[in-house]
C-alpha cells in the first residue's frame, strides 16, 4: 500500500485546530499547519492563472500566493467584511487562503471525530480528514494537503516565484 492511500484514524486526527467560516459553514485545519492569520491586503492578481488563485502579496519581504478557498470549492464570491487570510505550510511552501472569518482554536478529541460520509460517486470528500464535534456543532476538517492539489502548490510556487524575480528585476 502507497503511504498516498493510507488512511488517518481518528487518534491520529485528535489534537488543535484553527476553526473557520466559509459561507456559513464552519471549517477547521490542522493548527500546526497554520504560519499566521492576517488581514486583508492588496492582492497582486497574476495573469492566466485559474479564477481560485487570487494572485500574490508582499509579506514582509516575502511572496507569499493566495488561494480563495470559496472559489475552490465552488461557492459564491464572498463579501464578508471580516474576511482573512490563513498562512499555511504545504508541500514546504507557504500559502495564503482567503476565509472568511476565523473562529477559534479548538481542541478535538478521537471520539469526537467521525469518519467523512459517503454521499455517493459524485460527490467529491476527498479533502476531507473527517467531521469534528466541538461545542455542539459540526466542523468540516480539511486536508489543506489535499485542498491545495499538488498542481495548485506547483502552480502557486512557479507564480510566486515569477513574481518576486520580476519584482527584484524592477
Amino acid at each position: 500500500m502507497s503511504t498516498t492511500t493510507i488512511e488517518r484514524t481518528a487518534d491520529s486526527l485528535a489534537g488543535k485546530y484553527l476553526t473557520f467560516f466559509l459561507a456559513g459553514e464552519e471549517y477547521g485545519v490542522e493548527i500546526l499547519r497554520v504560519q499566521e492569520i492576517i488581514g486583508m491586503m492588496p492582492i497582486t492578481r497574476v495573469p492566466n492563472t485559474p479564477a481560485h488563485i487570487k494572485g500574490v502579496i508582499n509579506l514582509r519581504g516575502k511572496v507569499i500566493p493566495i488561494m480563495d478557498l470559496r472559489e475552490k470549492f465552488g461557492m459564491p464570491a464572498g463579501t464578508e467584511a471580516e474576511q482573512v487570510m490563513i498562512v499555511v505550510q504545504v508541500a514546504g511552501r507557504q500559502v495564503g487562503v482567503v476565509v472568511d472569518k476565523v473562529s477559534e482554536v479548538a481542541t478535538i478529541g478521537a471520539a469526537d471525530i467521525d469518519a467523512t460520509p459517503d454521499f455517493g460517486a459524485g460527490v467529491h470528500t476527498e479533502f476531507l480528514l473527517g467531521l469534528g464535534k466541538s461545542q455542539g456543532k459540526l466542523k468540516l476538517l480539511l486536508d489543506i494537503e489535499r485542498v491545495l492539489t499538488t498542481q495548485d502548490v506547483i502552480d502557486l510556487g512557479a507564480f510566486a516565484g515569477a513574481t518576486g524575480e520580476l519584482a527584484e528585476a524592477a
